[in-house]
């Protein structure tokens, strides 16, 4: 496709947006936020020629690149950004990432709380919960000296070998835009700016830097894009994080596209872009919309510092997007209330931290199979085999820049092998608390033996003899690089298979960071999805496993039951190394991936348009109480919503998802998750579901405007993306927005 948006266009948008809302319809700024324009001005007007790229370069805080000066006022950590005193404006002070504070290279020895991973939070569908796990993981990094937390990360799951698969939500544009937005408030509340991530079509990690993804821009729109406009809208982050991929043939981080029309001038973002780091590759750059180069030892210059000041000495276009620069950066910090609110050290309240971790770990294990109710199993169970996943000591976490460490470090660490100064802590960590002994500890009368699974026949053996076989399973996923497949490595599926064998009543564990296929299932009795789970992961696997939490958690993303399923079955590009992408780049050539093959439509809706069965379907869990749900009632105007009786008719408490999904729509289009809730109901009662409907899954987009026609649409009140129930019309008359 060819945008035809011209840098000179962009430019005059861009100079002529700062400080606008940011949303897809203009709205009257809160007062906060008109101060904070204000305020940005004023201090950007006051600032001297050698203080105008202060703001505009961070540096990566850790003392493992030669020949770099880490100022002592900076914290170890992820970057560092210099602030102004004569002009009081802070530093900002940066650490990874959405799942805790990272701990970076094992370097500040201080651990930290381990939210469990993003899919976890994806499959707890509860925006609430995760906004507390946001405002959580900031009053740590708060205590820890930062002030800028860079989590966020919402991209969409299109292929799940993505090595990232668990940093982000899950494939749905309303799914992840609003739990990511939930995140992004919670950490913003505690004076902490937030960054959205990575902006965008971050969906395959192998190649990362080179892979060009390309995209109709209508179907980018009404996917990938659509996820952060709600993000943005609902969360309102101090900046946003572009990626390393390209897109249409542009680097991310030097997109006019990306970030001076979509996100600039159509979504009147005010707030600033950072690079990821090592994104950034000329001085342009800037002119393309990009305002911070983040940990700029590591890309072949800083471009955005001398370069960058002798280009806004020469030419009144530089020195217009400089001011800009600077405008959209101090505005997040006024804000977010980084100068009013600096961080200070202090004490961690860990044991309550862990708590929310294990409230959201509780509320996103996803309980996909439970044959003749072998679930919940009785405390009075005289004996039971624990088998493989290092499930004596710990649970599985992901890998990257996102690592976090608790207290005192992992549980186990197991060399990854690799090259570099980092590669040595790229371990595969298991943190949290041991499953094993929370088995134990609610089964206090049952004999438990654990097995390390490392040889079926052993692990057959010993279940034989045992009245309950639980195998943990792993599957490690970090940045970097994909899974080559969805198997469970180290002849896991052939232990489970055997072990399945030898006991009928066999449960299988899974500590995956996404989809995996399972070709034992059928043999097995039970199977939960843990996810990584987390600082109180094997206290939440146990409670689930007897009982003691009834679990409630929905897929997020779709399970396929072939590689064949997916829109590319062979992994673009797989098997190449950084070098090889390196040499290929230098050499002119380009690595496309065609993501127009399912264009809008990932995930749960590719596989309703090939009319594919998966092994789960995006939405799906079970649970040990059953719902019946009420007829759905629709209430068109502005602000659509839906409305739905939900009746436990089982005997335990729980809580069910409400998905609403739209059928169709007068142009035709289908399946598309258009607003869920999330409700608790006692057994024997009945709740009320109140489902707010985004207009924007009711809408197709052309050239960044939204468009609905006049007629009838179809709902449907789900289970899952494939159970639906019977379908209910309402009349919408024609809209069109921005």
């Amino acid at each position: 496709m060819t945008f035809r948006y011209t840098r000179a266009v962009a430019l005059a948008v861009l100079l002529g947006s700062a400080g606008s809302a940011g949303a897809q319809t203009a709205r009257s700024p809160q007062t906060s936020e008109a101060n904070a324009d204000r305020r940005a001005s004023e201090t950007e007007r006051r600032m001297q020629p050698d203080e105008r790229t202060v703001l505009t370069r961070g540096l990566w805080a850790i003392p493992l690149i030669p020949n770099v000066t880490i100022p002592a006022e900076a914290v170890l950590g992820a970057g560092y950004v210099t602030g102004i005193p004569r002009l009081d404006v802070p530093a900002l002070v940066e650490t990874d990432a959405s799942l805790g504070v990272s701990y970076i290279a094992g370097l500040r020895k201080d651990g930290a709380t381990a939210l469990p991973s993003a899919t976890a939070m994806g499959s707890t569908w509860n925006p609430g919960l995760i906004r507390r796990g946001g405002a959580m993981i900031a009053g740590e990094a708060r205590a820890k000296g930062f002030n800028v937390l860079l989590g966020g990360g919402i991209n969409l799951m299109r292929d799940p070998r993505n090595g990232r698969t668990f940093e982000y939500f899950g494939e749905d544009p309303l799914h992840s835009g609003v739990l990511g937005g939930a995140a992004i408030d919670g950490v913003q509340s505690q004076h902490v700016l937030s960054t959205v991530k990575h902006f965008a079509l971050n969906a395959q990690e192998t190649g990362r830097h080179a892979v060009d993804g390309r995209i109709a821009d209508d179907a980018f729109r009404m996917s990938d894009l659509l996820a952060f406009e709600i993000a943005i809208d609902q969360g309102k982050p101090g900046a946003v994080m572009c990626a390393y991929n390209r897109v249409e043939g542009a680097p991310a981080c030097g997109s006019d596209y990306l970030l001076n029309r979509v996100l600039k001038r159509d979504w009147r973002y005010p707030g600033f872009v950072m690079s990821d780091w090592g994104a950034v590759g000329a001085t342009d750059f800037a002119l393309a919309g990009l305002d911070q180069q983040s940990g700029a030892q590591i890309d072949k210059q800083v471009f955005f510092g001398a370069p960058l000041a002798a280009a806004a000495a020469r030419d009144p276009a530089y020195a217009g997007r400089v001011a800009d620069m600077n405008r959209r950066i101090l505005r997040s910090i006024y804000a977010i209330g980084l100068d009013a609110n600096p961080p200070v050290k202090a004490p961690i309240d860990f044991a309550a931290n862990a708590a929310i971790a294990r409230a959201v770990e509780d509320e996103g294990i996803v309980l996909l199979r439970n044959r003749n109710a072998l679930l919940p199993l009785s405390k009075d169970v005289g004996s039971i085999v624990v088998i493989g996943g290092y499930a004596d000591a710990g649970v599985l976490s992901g890998g990257g820049s996102t690592q976090v460490q608790p207290v005192g470090g992992p549980a186990v660490s197991l060399p990854m092998g690799g090259e570099g100064p980092l590669a040595k802590y790229n371990n595969q960590t298991f943190h949290g608390t041991a499953p094993l002994a929370a088995i134990r500890a609610l089964a206090p009368k049952a004999k438990v033996t654990f097995v390390d699974g490392r040889y079926p026949a052993e692990a057959a053996a010993v279940a034989r003899r045992a009245d309950v076989a639980i195998v943990f399973a792993t599957q490690w996923m970090s940045e970097g690089a994909d899974v080559p497949d969805l198997s469970l490595p180290g002849g896991q599926d052939t232990t489970i298979a055997v072990v399945a064998a030898a006991n009928p009543k066999t449960i299988v564990v899974l500590e995956t960071g996404g989809p995996v296929l399972m070709p034992w299932l059928e043999r097995t009795g039970a199977v939960l999805e843990a996810w990584y789970g987390g600082a109180k992961g094997g206290d939440a696997i146990a409670a689930t496993l007897f009982g003691d939490v009834n679990p409630s958690g929905r897929l997020p993303v779709t399970f396929p039951a072939s590689i064949e399923q997916l829109p590319r079955p062979a992994l673009p590009y797989a098997g190449m190394i950084d070098r090889d992408f390196a040499a290929g780049l230098a050499a002119g050539k380009s690595y496309p991936i065609d993501y127009n093959i399912e264009g809008a439509d990932v995930g749960y809706r590719w596989f309703a348009r090939k009319g594919a069965v998966p092994l789960f379907p995006f939405g799906f869990g079970l649970g040990y109480t059953t719902f019946e749900h009420g007829a759905v009632k629709i209430v068109g105007g502005a602000n659509p919503r839906a409305t739905a009786t939900i009746r436990n008719t089982g005997t335990r408490a729980g809580s069910d998802v409400a998905q609403l999904y739209l059928v169709s729509t007068p142009a035709g289009r289908t399946l598309r998750l258009a607003g869920f809730a999330k409700v608790a109901v006692e057994s024997g009662a009945i709740a009320t579901a109140t489902i707010p409907i985004e207009l924007r899954l009711l809408a197709d987009n052309k050239g960044g405007r939204w468009s609905m026609p006049a007629g009838t649409y179809r709902f449907a009140l789900g289970r899952s993306a494939t159970d639906l129930g019977p379908a209910v019309t309402v009349t919408f008359p024609a809209r069109q927005w921005r």
